[in-house]
């Protein structure tokens, strides 16, 4: 004689129920998300996870919210802006799909010595996903959403758009962001008149520009990372059909 199945304890069926709703919720964000990426082929964010962040801090400390942004399309970033930034931030741009895996081997190496997050691994496309869409936090669900959205990054827009709204986007101080402003706020030049010199000095900033690398109360950390930029330099070379 067959036995009848149990039936399912009560906490199974909500626990059940909270997951399958969870799942729901997570496609429904990230169809949203995945909505904007598709949007922003041809269009230009208004606003970033990170600026609405720093908006927040602002209001939270009584502070008035400040931004400077002007958008420029590629064509119009010099060169040596896009190449400083490649050797700062992601030499391999061009020769991965959204991941540098021989510097996540490196950051995990480092870590596991250290006991800790010290050593960053992102590429361009990494910190563009976590700017538009995301908190600064380092926790694991975060991190895995981060990954998903810079694969359709990669595959929805193609390198060339993700540098035009990486450097469109990027903090440059407090702020001020974006290629255009960051020239005009340091060097009172356009974005497109940047030389050499002001263009390695912009790339040592990036990693944070109001704290750690803030030119002003850092002056000599600054100096010797754009030195380091200006070596590296030399090895990069941006693709013709980019230009």
């Amino acid at each position: 004689m067959l036995k009848e199945k149990a039936p399912r304890a009560p906490w199974k069926r909500w626990a059940l129920g909270i997951l399958a709703l969870a799942g729901c919720l997570a496609l429904l964000i990230h169809g949203l998300v995945l909505i904007k990426i598709s949007n922003y082929k041809k269009s230009n964010p208004a606003e970033t996870s990170l600026m609405q962040a720093r908006a927040s801090q602002a209001a939270a400390a009584g502070q008035p919210v400040k931004r400077e942004q002007t958008w420029v399309s590629y064509d119009r970033i010099s060169p040596w802006l896009v190449r400083s930034v490649l050797a700062g931030e992601d030499s391999r741009f061009f020769d991965h799909s959204g991941f540098d895996w021989e510097e996540i081997q490196k950051a995990i190496e480092r870590d596991w010595e250290d006991k800790g997050f010290t050593r960053g691994a992102s590429t361009i496309t990494q910190q563009l996903a976590k700017n538009l869409f995301l908190s600064t936090s380092k926790n694991p669900l975060r991190k895995l959403h981060e990954a998903l959205i810079t694969w359709e990054l990669e595959h929805i827009l193609g390198k060339r758009r993700i540098l035009e709204l990486y450097l469109n986007v990027i903090e440059w101080g407090d702020g001020i962001y974006g290629a255009e402003a960051a020239a005009r706020h340091y060097f009172d030049v356009s974005a497109t008149g940047l030389g050499p010199d002001q263009a390695a000095f912009l790339s040592a900033i990036i990693p944070n520009p109001r704290g750690a690398y803030n030119p002003t109360t850092h002056k000599k950390r600054v100096e010797h990372r754009k030195a380091l930029i200006q070596r590296l330099m030399r090895h990069v070379i941006v693709p013709k059909d980019l230009n």
